[in-house]
């Protein structure tokens, strides 16, 4: 295979029912807002990674009456959660707990209904004990 055509993610978007509150809420949770287009449209890019990647996050305006439903889960990954838990001052919908594949983490909720799992994985995202390669 052809490296799959060098395939890597751009961004993953979000809808929002009440774009101002969720603009608010990823500032509140460090994100700083790149692109504009509100009500309709929003971008976000993260803070810088330890190998220099910055990832985005879109959210693009909803009808009334939409739910997010069962959609897709992110996880926002942080070096210490219960810290940032308490620098944020959200309360989780589940409260922080180490996982039996080794990661740490608390659900939120954003003004929409989307699901975040904030996590805290260190060495065991990439490297766990089981790891085969």
């Amino acid at each position: 295979m052809n490296s799959l055509h060098n395939l890597r993610l751009n961004q993953v978007t979000l809808g929002a029912s009440d774009m101002a509150a969720s603009v608010a809420f990823y500032e509140m949770l460090g994100l700083t807002l790149i692109v504009n287009s509100a009500p309709r449209y929003v971008r976000f890019e993260f803070p810088e990674s330890q190998h220099g990647e910055r990832a985005t996050l879109s959210l693009h305006e909803v009808a009334p009456g939409w739910a997010p439903g069962d959609g897709p889960l992110i996880y926002f990954e942080m070096d210490d959660l219960d810290a940032y838990l308490a620098d944020i001052k959200v309360k989780p919908i589940t409260p922080p707990k180490t996982q039996t594949y080794l990661w740490r983490e608390a659900d939120i909720l954003d003004p929409a209904g989307n699901k975040i799992r904030l996590y805290q994985a260190g060495e065991n995202r990439r490297f766990p004990p089981w790891r085969v390669a």
